[in-house]
């Protein structure tokens, strides 16, 4: 017994000196470079002082709010000044209490880490202070060897004879990774908590600062509970330090994890994004786009996105809501993944408002649960007696349903409405008349599903939206708005044969003037005056609205048989309430590098479309489509505004393009199959909806209410007198045929007259020239 106790001490004692020996070892070949690093500077820290780590390309809206950005790594760089005491005394606690008074490293901590990996037959015990992980970080492998440890001591010391203290935990601070991609406290602080980095609460501190040590092991997403442990252990050193009190660290402790997760930071604009991202980097280079930290100043406003965001989003489900319940849930069993369905994360930001999709998790006969992201919710049997379906009719365990959210509170409960994903799309485009700015953009219903953007890329027939180009042609020369052309049965002789157009309601209404002509959206009266100036000079017109899409020449183009893309389309608009003039669309003010060097300014590009003349004549009549025509839906609004329905064969395709004095806005609402969009689901009844919900939020911003530039004074006291002589359902006594029989032929030709005298309207004057 004696001897083997004897045998134990022995080899106790021979492992204590072997042990001793490593430390000396390490100790004098750490003397040893010291000598070295006092006599010979590191070329790896020459450049350190204007080092700077990769960052994020920001996009900032019209009034200097950020709402997207890109990188390779999500970093956002804060000053030192930025980060307030309580992040910096929770970093120091739990990562390195003697930062500020060490040359970079602890011989005594270095000497105790060695001495527990050689017990333990592992190397795990880094020892590294702040500054050695920034030299780790930044110039070295991860690797865990004595020959590293050696090289980051060096380096820790030359950064500590270069730069302040600091300047070395800004820089640690910037560069350190968080985890899920982030990197830097800043970043941190708004990825996993929505806050600047001045916001944070104590319990919030020190989560972040909990992660350095194993971001993915102690990730609040990943794994709560180890990162609640985490954080909690954060908060005792903090105590023990003296850096809060014990009441302080114990109300912290027993403080949940609240996150608020902002995954994705080009969320509410996703396909505005997607235009200025293909933009740069097709002038600046993707390395320079995603790694040099540039400030890009868009057009966009954030207030309008949102707004623009929501109109089209209710729109949909408003159609959705028409048609009933037909759709075929996907369903969570059938290996549908998150990112095929688009189910809401777990991690994700959910607001009021949105729509998203959520995962059913219980349903009985009065009430189904769901999870949506990291909420909970529930619908009961009234909500959905829209679908004529009682609950387990409707749905199953594990279907994946779209719902809106109604509302979200912090006990992470919402309350949401079930809607159907019809797969309908839509688009809206928003641009400042005068300037070309680009305000708001919508390319479809969820980015996520499809990242084509149906406002720029998606070429769909305009239908009756197209009129206005052919009515500004004739007005244009000469035709005015009180001319008459007459609505009846007419058949047309083209290459293909005999065209033979009809109303949208299958009637006639014989002579009516240009102006309620284009109100009520008359088919046969634009076809007529198309066919009288010459497709030609039709499509000349459209060539000067900056319409440069293919535009075949035939009659049928007359009745919007164009595929037109819709930012296209709204852009040609904007030349009415401007006098004219349109200015081009633009997404981007100016660039700037991440020191705030100018590398690109743009100022708004005009092109003169018409006359003054024309252009506000154009608009009154425009301003009569919404006041008595197919366009009265918008009348509610209490602005000044003006516009047109669109409206295809078979129903394929719904549009709005309208304008007040200051903002022009186009809608399009239709299946990317083409199917249709069902029996009278018309531009008005359609687009209209979503157009209006927008535009009542947009004009208020504008500034109070103005009218449009009025129309020359010649035409004004025309206007008057017509309203005396020619208008027949306000003036008692007053016939159709006595009213008609004052009405003007419209254009040259011996056709116009042929078809009024046809008509039994004596026709005064002689034909125009």
């Amino acid at each position: 017994m004696r001897t083997l106790q004897h045998s134990r001490r022995r080899r106790s004692f021979r492992l204590a000196i072997f042990s001793l020996s490593l430390v000396a070892s390490a100790i004098a070949g750490a003397l040893i470079g010291l000598i070295i690093v006092y006599s010979v500077d590191l070329p790896q820290t020459h450049d350190l002082g204007s080092y700077r780590p990769i960052s994020n390309t920001v996009l900032y809206d019209d009034q200097g709010r950020e709402f997207g950005s890109f990188a390779l790594q999500r970093r956002t760089i804060a000053k030192y000044e930025e980060y307030p005491k309580v992040l910096y005394d929770a970093v120091l606690s739990i990562e390195d209490k003697n930062f500020e008074k060490h040359p970079g490293f602890e011989v005594w901590r270095m000497v105790v880490a060695a001495g527990h990996d050689l017990r333990s037959g592992a190397n795990n015990q880094g020892a590294s202070t702040l500054t050695m992980q920034l030299a780790r970080n930044l110039f070295l492998s991860a690797e865990r060897t004595y020959s590293r440890k050696v090289r980051e001591i060096m380096l820790a010391i030359q950064i500590e004879r270069h730069f302040t203290k600091a300047q070395i935990f800004t820089l640690y601070a910037n560069q350190i990774y968080l985890g899920h991609g982030v990197y830097g406290f800043a970043t941190g602080a708004e990825y996993y908590f929505g806050k600047a980095l001045k916001d944070l609460t104590l319990q919030e501190a020190a989560m972040l600062a909990a992660l350095p040590k194993a971001p993915n092991d102690y990730s609040p997403i990943r794994s709560p509970q180890r990162a609640l442990r985490r954080r909690n252990l954060v908060i005792d050193a903090m105590a023990s330090t003296g850096k809060i009190s014990a009441a302080d660290a114990a109300a912290a402790k027993n403080s949940p994890l609240l996150l608020q997760v902002h995954d994705d930071p080009n969320s509410l604009a996703p396909y505005f994004v997607e235009e200025v991202r293909q933009y740069l980097e097709k002038r600046y280079g993707t390395e320079q786009v995603h790694e040099a930290g540039l400030r890009v100043y868009t057009t966009l406003n954030k207030d309008l996105q949102k707004a623009a965001n929501n109109a089209v989003l209710d729109g949909l489900a408003a159609y959705g809501r028409r048609h009933g319940w037909r759709a075929r849930l996907p369903n969570s069993s059938t290996g549908t993944s998150t990112e095929d369905s688009g189910i809401a994360d777990r991690n994700e930001t959910i607001e009021t408002g949105d729509y998203v999709h959520a995962e059913l998790i219980s349903v009985s006969s009065t009430s189904a649960s769901l999870r949506v992201g990291q909420y909970k919710a529930s619908i009961g049997g009234n909500d959905v007696l829209w679908t004529s379906r009682t609950l387990p009719q409707l749905l199953s365990v594990g279907d994946i349903v779209y719902v809106k959210i109604l509302s979200v509170d912090p006990g992470l409960a919402a309350r949401v409405r079930l809607e159907e994903d019809s797969g309908v799309q839509g688009a809206l485009v928003a641009i400042d008349s005068t300037t070309g700015a680009v305000k708001a953009m919508v390319g479809g219903r969820d980015f996520k599903q499809s990242k084509f953007n149906r406002a720029t890329q998606a070429l769909r027939q305009v239908g009756s939206s197209f009129k206005p180009y052919i009515y500004t042609a004739a007005i244009d020369q000469g035709a005015r708005p009180e001319d008459a052309v007459l609505d009846g049965p007419a058949t047309f002789i083209t290459s293909s044969g005999p065209y033979s157009p009809h109303n949208y309601d299958e009637k006639f209404e014989g002579p009516i003037t240009l102006m309620h002509a284009l109100a009520e959206s008359r088919n046969i009266p634009a076809v007529k005056l198309a066919q009288r100036l010459g497709i030609k000079t039709v499509i000349g017109y459209a060539r000067r609205f900056g319409i440069n899409e293919r535009i075949p020449p035939y009659l049928p183009i007359a009745l919007g048989a164009v595929e037109l893309n819709l930012l296209e389309h709204t852009s040609a608009f904007s030349a009415f309430p401007n006098d004219g003039v349109r200015a081009v669309p633009h997404y981007i003010v100016k660039v700037t590098d991440y020191d705030g060097r100018l590398l690109e300014q743009n100022y708004p590009s005009v092109q003169d479309v018409v006359g003054e003349r024309t252009a506000r004549i154009m608009t009154s009549m425009l301003r009569e489509v919404v006041l008595h025509g197919t366009g009265v839906a918008a009348a509610g609004l209490k602005y000044p505004v003006a516009g047109k329905t669109g409206t295809t064969n078979n129903f394929t395709d719904a549009w709005f393009v309208g304008f007040s004095p200051s903002i022009t806005c186009g809608v399009w609402v239709g299946f990317d199959a083409k199917n249709t969009l069902g029996n009278k689901e018309t531009g008005a009844r359609v687009a209209l909806p979503i157009w209006r919900d927008f535009m009542a939020i947009a004009l208020p911003r504008q500034g109070p209410p103005r009218d449009f530039a009025p129309i020359p004074e010649d035409l004004d006291r025309e206007f008057a007198r017509d309203e005396n002589e020619l208008s027949p359902a306000s003036k008692p006594g007053n016939s159709a045929q006595e009213a008609n029989s004052k009405l003007k032929y419209v254009l040259a030709g011996s056709q116009a007259k042929e078809d009024l005298e046809q008509s039994g309207v004596p026709v005064q004057g002689s034909p125009k020239q």
